[in-house]
């Protein structure tokens, strides 16, 4: 069975973080959920963003994340691929260098990376965006932009994936379908979208 790594933090957002993790395993991985500070059974609290007509997407409290496996013990030549939820918690989790170096530690060994929303924070803090088209949540485009990436606008619904070598990335949880689809045919899997 093929492991995927999955990076999470308090107040990651809900269906970012909760839908891969559940469709991955649908289809025959296993997932690690990993926190840095965190260990198996201890949880995360998540949040739920939501698109109700305002400037910026409205915050709820969420539910309560499983972590399941052990951050420090995270070998990235393990596992197939990496997810990279948004939400609130890349701002914070991107200030930890052991993550950043297993950001890079993916990207160097060109394995499949899916990062969502606000999830590319943590990818522009890694320094592996550079020359790379992607997208995220819009108001990441300045951070994307500064890191030497090339935006790709996607359409108002938010529903489409961008994908640039090993990288797939998309704007919000409206985009899981084509996000997770294109994740798990970067990981060599056959999905008939």
């Amino acid at each position: 069975m093929k492991k995927i790594l999955l990076l999470a933090g308090d107040f990651v957002e809900d269906y970012e973080v909760m839908v891969p993790f559940q469709m991955l395993q649908m289809v025959g991985y296993e997932v690690h959920a990993v926190c840095p500070g965190k260990k198996p059974g201890d949880t995360v609290k998540t949040a739920i963003h939501d698109f109700e007509g305002d400037q910026t997407y409205t915050e709820k409290r969420g539910h309560n994340f499983v972590i399941n496996y052990d951050f420090d013990k995270v070998n990235t030549a393990d596992y197939a691929g990496l997810v990279v939820p948004g939400g609130r918690a890349p701002e914070y989790l991107r200030l930890n260098p052991r993550l950043l170096e297993i950001v890079r530690e993916f990207n160097a060994a060109e394995k499949p990376i899916a990062a969502v929303c606000h999830g590319p924070q943590i990818l522009v803090s890694a320094g592996i965006l550079k020359n790379c088209t992607c997208t995220a949540y819009p108001a990441v485009k300045p951070d994307v932009v500064d890191a030497g990436a090339t935006w790709a606008d996607t359409n108002e619904t938010f529903t489409n994936a961008v994908v640039d070598g090993n990288l797939v990335t998309a704007p919000a949880w409206p985009a899981h379908p084509a996000w997770i689809a294109a994740f798990i045919k970067l990981l060599g899997g056959k999905i008939s979208v």
